[in-house]
């Protein structure tokens, strides 16, 4: 094979090569990777109550009020908000208990949102 052709083929193994892994991050966005997990304006009724029927109500939820924790109404939700509970709780803070048990650690997106909402005022809104 001549020097051309090596480095023509060469080149052309490059160009694929380029292409297919430039092609794999084309939908990162897609696909939830490196997507932007936007804190802003947090409602207790559009953001947090949501988050918490999905993970805590099960234990902290329709009439459920594990270890005196029930987030069946916002003044539920807002204490442990305020004493800082709810917060150190899902953010695994030392001294406090992970929540939730026996569960995954909530995704950093809504411990984000949550704490965004807790230091706005935790507003009922």
């Amino acid at each position: 094979m001549s020097m051309k052709k090596w480095l023509s083929s060469l080149a052309l193994v490059i160009v694929v090569l380029f292409v297919t892994f430039s092609c794999s991050k084309k939908n990162e966005q897609e696909l939830g990777v490196g997507a932007v997990c936007d804190t802003n304006n947090m409602s207790y009724s559009a953001d947090i109550i949501p988050i918490l029927e999905s993970i805590c109500f099960s234990c902290h939820g329709n009439g459920l009020s594990e270890n005196g924790i029930n987030f069946d109404t916002y003044s539920g939700v807002k204490a442990v908000a305020d004493n800082g509970k709810l917060v150190g709780a899902i953010s695994h803070a030392a001294g406090f208990v992970a929540m939730p048990q026996s569960a995954p650690k909530l995704s950093d997106c809504n411990i984000n949102k949550i704490k965004s909402w807790v230091n706005a005022g935790a507003a009922n809104n």
